[in-house]
């Protein structure tokens, strides 16, 4: 028996899968994270938190399925991206992670902007949530913990130290940092300096399925391997999405609803290009390929939002709504709780409810929510589009594809058939466990990243999505109109 491990570390949980040969899942396990905001405009968490959640949620595993937990050969690791976890040289913690989230990084963006094609070279204008920014801001504001910094990692990697004692990430996730040349698929030299850093502070770099070192023998030993299984590259939580339900050719398409929301495109070749509507065209979690991606910082966690502030469970909300549902609601959501990338590069951009009336219910405005999330995905699409990309149809993975009346509301939305697939909950840990896999028996993606069986195919209807294209530009003037009165600065400093 051989087995493997995926371990998926996201923002408001890490999440375990345990696969076997025939790529069943033979145990998962989830266990809950808390983000800080310390102060408006900005997301932290603390790194050993993560470090934590994954051994309960490994010991979980193990409990559920031991004899295949003891046949575990290899383990692949996904994350949120974007963050900045800072090490000494002691590869202590400095400081709490910054997280994608966190907008504190306004002016440090813009003075990376003015690097002369800097979009063409990293994939994407810069912004304040990717990971550059927040080391100028570093320097800038806490020039004590800058003077200590060893070595920058992403959230994901910060668990491989802790497994392996290697400080090493891969193209994928290094995609997001703004300090790789995405056509080279290696660290940009000019990038780095630019950030006020240099070469030595990065991680060594490797492609996503490469075996790049074992678990320490201490830490096998606490989690009751016979032997230290080998670690791969791994990739951030977008990209090995992807690879969960095998979309890896040119043109393999699909949204993640997720805490955020993606709507990613993969590409057989690096596509240089969509800066000015705010496309990330990114290396992929696969030798050979990249991506074009519309980012959005605003996903499913909308929907945990409404519940928390106007009480009740989403899926007993989603019923509800879907008992009462008669067409687009009156009431419009501006969805930007944290701020927005694609279209806008706008972090203090905020929500918004608009359309209110002594009828309006707690119901109305929970499915402006969900049509809110499609208005924003529909802009993701034309940015897209504008860019080159145009999937005819597109898959939907992430937690927000359990909810079958969402999808057939967003099918209508983006006027294009929506494909449900067995599993798709399962995302970005079942792709680093394929990840796992391949890396241990050497495997071509294409004999391991394979589809899941299609649930169902969710058309769009045509009434529905004529009636919702009428009302998009009244969303599109909300966020233009009220963008004074709705944003919210971070504090300074």
């Amino acid at each position: 028996m051989v087995a493997f491990l995926g371990l998926d570390i996201g923002t408001s949980a890490v999440k375990a899968v345990l696969v076997d040969a025939a790529q069943c899942v033979v145990a998962g396990a989830s266990r809950p994270l808390a983000a800080m905001q310390p102060h408006p405009g900005r997301s932290e968490q603390a790194p050993e938190d993560w470090w934590r959640a994954v051994n309960d949620a490994v010991a979980e595993i193990a409990r559920a399925a031991p004899e295949a937990w003891r046949a575990v050969k290899a383990i692949g690791l996904s994350g949120q991206m974007h963050g900045l976890v800072a090490l000494d040289a002691k590869d202590a913690v400095i400081r709490p992670a910054i997280l994608w989230n966190d907008a504190r990084a306004v002016a440090e963006a813009a003075a990376l902007a003015a690097i002369p094609d800097v979009a063409r070279l990293a994939g994407v204008r810069p912004m304040a949530g990717l990971t550059a920014p927040k080391a100028l801001w570093l320097r800038a504001h806490e020039p004590e913990n800058f003077a200590r910094l060893a070595c920058i990692l992403l959230p994901k990697d910060y668990v491989r130290l802790c497994l392996t004692g290697e400080r090493m990430t891969d193209v994928s996730d290094a995609a997001g940092t703004l300090w790789l040349d995405q056509a080279k698929r290696d660290w940009s030299p000019a990038m780095i300096a630019a950030s006020g850093l240099r070469l030595d502070q990065m991680p060594a770099l490797v492609e996503s399925p490469t075996p790049c070192g074992r678990m320490r023998p201490e830490i096998a030993r606490a989690w009751n391997l016979p032997e230290p299984p080998v670690l791969v590259g791994g990739g951030g939580d977008a990209p090995l999405g992807a690879l969960g339900i095998g979309a890896v050719e040119d043109g393999d398409a699909f949204i993640s609803l997720g805490t955020s929301a993606q709507y990613f495109v993969t590409r057989d070749r690096y596509v240089a290009g969509g800066a000015e509507v705010l496309i990330h065209n990114f290396a992929q979690a696969l030798p050979g390929r990249w991506a074009q991606v519309a980012a959005l910082l605003n996903g499913a966690s909308c929907l945990a939002w409404f519940a928390g502030v106007f009480g009740g469970e989403i899926d007993a909300l989603l019923h509800e709504a879907e008992a009462r549902y008669a067409g687009p609601s009156r009431v419009l959501f501006l969805p930007y709780l944290a701020g927005e990338r694609t279209p806008h590069n706008d972090p203090n951009a905020r929500g918004l409810f608009a359309g209110l009336a002594h009828d309006t219910g707690r119901i109305d405005l929970f499915q402006a929510v969900l049509e809110g999330i499609g208005h924003a995905l529909v802009d993701a699409q034309d940015c897209l589009r504008a860019a080159g990309a145009d999937p005819a149809r597109l898959a939907v993975i992430g937690g927000g594809a359990r909810s079958r009346f969402w999808v057939g509301i967003l099918a209508s939305m983006l006027n294009k058939p929506l494909i449900l697939y067995d599993g798709a909950e399962r995302g970005p840990a079942f792709g680093a466990a394929r990840l796992a896999r391949m890396g241990f028996t050497g495997e071509r993606a294409a004999e391991v990243c394979t589809r899941p069986t299609i649930c169902e195919v969710v058309e769009p209807r045509a009434d529905l999505a004529e009636r919702y294209a009428m009302r998009r530009p009244a969303f599109r003037a909300l966020y233009r109109e009220t963008t004074a009165v709705s944003s919210r600065r971070p504090e300074p400093g």
